[in-house]
């Protein structure tokens, strides 16, 4: 179901036939869900960090939906090559995912769920029939209620919220320019009451 389906409490639409299915990502969002620090989502101990074998696995499983996302892409559409250049764009967001998963960051500084949120919706009305996302490459009018949105850095740069949301998740940057568009969060000061903790800590280490 996408996440316009959920925002609207509407049943599931076929898709059309000639129109790539976007992969299930439900494996992606699970392992997500264990290393996501970000907005209402960070921990209660400020130093507690995910393990980065999760991290290493949310980087991958979604570096594989891609993948599947650029296959099938290609078999639909011979070239797999979208007015907007998709599979440049894909190969950049595969590399990058997978860079990530070799070496994994200690920890994911992808944007909070009320980013992806408060994002810029995009009416249907608005959209034309050559704009199309620049992940799926898919034509936004292709999907009976598609749900765009607008990235903060420029006008123009639209993608379909189920494409970009991922992304955003692991990774703060527009695919496009590659423009950060969440502040880096300040470290958090260390209290007299976390020196105890971490006291106590060691003490049953």
């Amino acid at each position: 179901m996408s996440s316009y389906e959920v925002e609207h409490n509407i049943a599931a639409q076929k898709q059309p036939s000639d129109r790539p299915r976007r992969p299930d990502l439900s494996t992606f969002f699970s392992t997500l869900d264990t290393v996501d620090t970000s907005g209402e989502r960070q921990p209660s101990n400020v130093h507690s960090l995910p393990q980065p074998g999760d991290v290493s696995a949310a980087y991958r499983t979604l570096a594989h939906a891609f993948e599947m996302m650029r296959v099938n892409g290609r078999t639909v559409n011979g070239s797999g090559e979208g007015a907007e250049g998709g599979i440049d764009v894909l190969e950049f967001l595969i590399d990058n995912l997978m860079q990530g998963a070799e070496a994994p960051p200690r920890e994911v500084e992808g944007v909070p769920d009320s980013f992806l949120t408060e994002l810029e919706r995009v009416p249907k009305k608005s959209l034309k029939a050559q704009d199309s996302c620049p992940i799926c490459s898919n034509p936004f009018l292709d999907d009976e209620f598609p749900l765009v949105v607008r990235l903060p850095c420029h006008k123009d740069h639209l993608f379909d919220l189920d494409c970009i949301g991922p992304w955003l998740k692991l990774n703060p940057t527009c695919p496009l320019d590659r423009q950060v568009l969440l502040k880096k969060k300040e470290p958090q000061p260390v209290t007299k009451e976390d020196e105890v903790d971490g006291e106590w800590d060691d003490m049953f280490a």
